[in-house]
C-alpha cells in the first residue's frame, strides 16, 4: 500500500518590526503564542515589547499593553524620541493598562490573575488586538513568595494566551541574563514558546548591549548572540547575512581615481569589491579615499563618505588641497558625508550606523575612514569580526567599498590582528613612510589583489595641489631612496650621463676626423698610383717601340750589307 504522506503545518509568526530581529527568528516571534524577554535593567525589554507592539497596531493589529512596574504615561513620554506617535495610536489601536501594584499591597490569602485577565479578554474583544505584552510580570508575582504559586499563576497566563490567541510578549528582569541565575523564572523558559536573553554591560567606559534567542519551538533560528542598538526610530539587531547570494562575480572595473594606481592593479578595483587601505598616520589613506569617490561622483553614481572623528566640512577641505573637490557633488546630493565621533558609542552601535546609513543612501560606492576606529585591540574577537561582517554585507549588495584601516607603524602584517578585514578584502593595498635626509617620503604597494595580476612594485606617492602622482622609486645598492635623495641621486646620475655622452661624441668626432685624415691620404695614394700605373703604361709603350725600331734598323743594316737575295 502507498505511505500516506505526512502534512505539516508551518508555525505561523509576526514581525517585530525590529530590523535584524525578524531575521534571526526567521519571521518574528510565534503568533498566537508566548515570548519570554528576559535581561537587566536598561537592555531593553521594554522597548523591544513597545516596539512589537506599535508595529503591530501600524499593520492592523490592536494591541494591549500591560504595566506591572512603570506607569503607561511615563512610557508613552519616554517613547516620543522615537516618532512613534502613541498619542494617536492610543485612540483607537493601542491601550495601555496600569497594573503596578501600590507599595503598600500586602497579599493576604490566595492571589491570581482570573480577574485580570477576564478584564484583558473583554477589553482585546472590544479593541480586536492581535497582540499584548505584560511588562515587568516579575513585579506583580514578587508579591505571592510562594514558588508553586507563581507557576501557578504563569501557567495560568500561558493557558490564557492559548485560548484568546494573542499574540504574547512577556518581560521579566535577569539581572545576569543567565539560565543559571533565572531563579522562579526558569519555569517561565520552559513553558513559553520562544526565549530570548538581553544583556546590558559596559567594557572599557562603553556600553553595549546584546541579544541572544535561548529557545524557538518549531522553528529554526540563529543562536548567537548579536548586537542590539537603540536607535533614532527605536531597537534594533545588528544581524548580517549568514549566506550571501551567489551571485555572477562581476568582472567590471572602476577607477580607482589615480590612473597610474589602476595600471597597477591591471585596470583598477572590481565592482562590488571590498578594498582595504592600511597605513600608519600621514600617509595618505584618506586622500585615496577621496580620489576613488571623486572619480566615482564624475561617472554620476552615488557615494557615501563615513569620517571619524573629522568633521565633514574639514574632509572636504583637506582634499581640496590635493586636488580633489567634492563640494560640488555634496551639494548636488550625490555625494553624502558622514562625520562620526568614534569615542561616543560602541562597535555595535556604529555598526548599527553604518547599516542605517546604507539603507538612507543606498549608494553604489562607500568609503569608511577609518574602519580602524570603531574597533579596538582590547575588545573580544566576536567585536573584532564585525567590520569583517560588515564588508561581507556589502559585498552581497553590490556596493564598492573602501575602507582605510590605521596602524600604529609601517608593518603591513600587524593589519591581520586588528580588524579583521584583511583576509575578506579583494585588494590591500598600503601605504607608508620613510623619513631620510630630514625628508617624510610616502609609498605604495600592493600587498594583494585578488582575480587579476598586479604590480609587485614600490612606488613614490607625491601629493600636490594638482593631485596624486605614482612615481618609480630609487633603488641604490640595495636601499630604496625617494624625495630629496632621490632627485640628488638622479640629477647625479643625469649629470654622469651627459659627461658619458660629451666624451663620447668627442671621441667618435676625433675618429671620424682621424678616418677622413686615412680616406684622404688613401685617395692622394690611389691618385698617386694612377699616375704611376699611367707612367709604367707610357714607358711599356715607348720600350716597345724602341725596341721594335731597334729590331727594323737591324734587318735594314742586314740587307744594306748583303749582296744576294739569300
Amino acid at each position: 500500500m502507498p505511505k500516506a504522506k505526512t502534512h505539516y503545518i508551518e508555525l505561523a509568526k509576526t514581525q517585530t518590526g525590529i530590523r535584524g530581529l525578524d531575521d534571526i527568528t526567521r519571521g518574528g516571534i510565534p503568533r498566537g503564542r508566548a515570548t519570554l524577554l528576559a535581561g537587566g535593567p536598561g537592555s531593553g525589554k521594554t522597548l523591544i515589547a513597545l516596539q512589537a507592539l506599535v508595529t503591530g497596531a501600524l499593520n492592523g493589529e490592536p494591541g494591549i499593553f500591560v504595566a506591572f512596574e512603570e506607569d503607561s504615561a511615563r512610557i508613552v513620554a519616554n517613547a516620543a524620541t522615537f516618532g512613534w506617535n502613541l498619542p494617536e495610536l492610543e485612540k483607537a489601536k493601542l491601550f495601555f493598562l496600569d497594573a503596578k501594584p501600590r507599595p503598600d499591597v500586602v497579599c493576604a490569602g490566595q492571589f491570581d490573575l482570573s480577574s485580570l485577565l477576564a478584564s484583558l479578554k473583554a477589553k482585546a474583544d472590544q479593541t480586536g488586538a492581535k497582540r499584548i505584552v505584560f511588562d515587568s510580570i516579575d513585579v506583580l508575582l514578587s508579591l505571592l513568595d510562594n514558588p508553586l504559586a507563581e507557576r501557578q499563576e504563569l501557567f495560568r497566563l500561558n493557558e490564557w494566551l492559548v485560548s484568546t490567541g494573542l499574540t504574547g510578549i512577556i518581560t521579566c528582569k535577569n539581572n545576569d541574563s543567565d539560565q543559571s541565575n533565572l531563579d522562579y523564572q526558569d519555569f517561565m523558559q520552559y513553558m513559553v514558546d520562544c526565549v530570548i536573553f538581553l544583556r546590558h554591560e559596559v567594557s572599557n567606559r562603553v556600553a553595549s548591549r546584546t541579544l541572544r534567542i535561548v529557545k524557538y519551538r518549531g522553528s529554526g533560528f540563529y543562536a548567537g548572540e548579536v548586537a542590539l542598538v537603540h536607535g533614532e526610530s527605536g531597537a534594533e539587531v545588528i544581524s548580517f547575512p549568514l549566506s550571501p547570494p551567489h551571485e555572477t562575480a562581476s568582472t567590471e572595473r572602476i577607477s580607482s581615481g589615480i590612473e597610474r594606481l589602476d595600471s597597477m592593479l591591471g585596470g583598477g578595483y572590481y565592482r562590488g569589491g571590498a578594498v582595504l587601505l592600511s597605513g600608519a598616520p600621514g600617509t595618505a589613506k584618506t586622500t585615496l579615499c577621496g580620489s576613488f569617490i571623486l572619480a566615482a561622483c564624475k561617472r554620476g553614481e552615488r557615494c557615501l563618505f563615513v569620517g571619524y572623528d573629522e568633521p565633514a566640512n574639514e574632509i572636504v577641505r583637506n582634499l581640496r588641497s590635493v586636488g580633489i573637490d567634492l563640494g560640488p557633488y555634496v551639494t548636488s546630493g550625490l555625494l553624502h558625508i558622514k562625520s562620526i565621533r568614534s569615542s561616543l558609542t560602541g562597535a555595535e552601535e556604529q555598526i548599527g550606523i553604518l547599516l542605517n546609513l546604507i539603507d538612507a543612501h543606498q549608494p553604489r560606492c562607500f568609503v569608511i575612514d577609518p574602519l580602524s576606529a570603531i574597533i579596538h585591540n582590547d575588545i573580544d574577537a566576536s567585536r573584532r569580526r564585525m567590520p569583517e561582517q560588515l564588508l561581507a554585507l556589502t559585498k552581497s549588495a553590490g556596493i564598492t567599498l573602501v575602507c582605510s584601516s590605521l596602524l600604529n607603524g609601517n608593518d603591513a602584517l600587524n593589519e591581520g590582528s586588528i580588524t579583521q578585514v584583511s583576509t575578506v578584502a579583494d585588494t590591500w593595498i598600503h601605504t607608508s613612510y620613510a623619513v631620510r635626509g630630514g625628508e617624510r617620503n610616502r609609498a605604495l604597494t600592493i600587498i594583494k589583489s585578488r582575480g587579476t595580476e598586479h604590480s609587485n612594485q614600490v612606488r613614490e606617492l607625491v601629493l600636490n595641489s594638482a593631485g596624486i602622482t605614482l612615481a618609480d622609486v630609487y633603488h641604490s645598492d640595495g636601499e630604496v631612496l625617494m624625495g630629496t635623495a632621490r632627485w640628488q641621486k638622479e640629477a647625479a646620475e643625469k649629470a654622469t650621463e651627459e659627461l658619458l655622452q660629451k666624451n663620447f661624441e668627442h671621441k667618435r668626432r676625433e675618429i671620424e676626423l682621424a678616418q677622413a685624415e686615412v680616406n684622404a691620404r688613401i685617395e692622394a695614394l690611389q691618385r698617386e698610383m694612377e699616375l704611376k700605373r699611367t707612367e709604367l703604361e707610357m714607358l711599356l709603350v715607348t720600350e716597345a717601340g724602341r725596341i721594335k725600331q731597334i729590331d727594323l734598323s737591324r734587318d735594314t743594316l742586314w740587307d744594306m750589307r748583303s749582296g744576294d737575295d739569300n
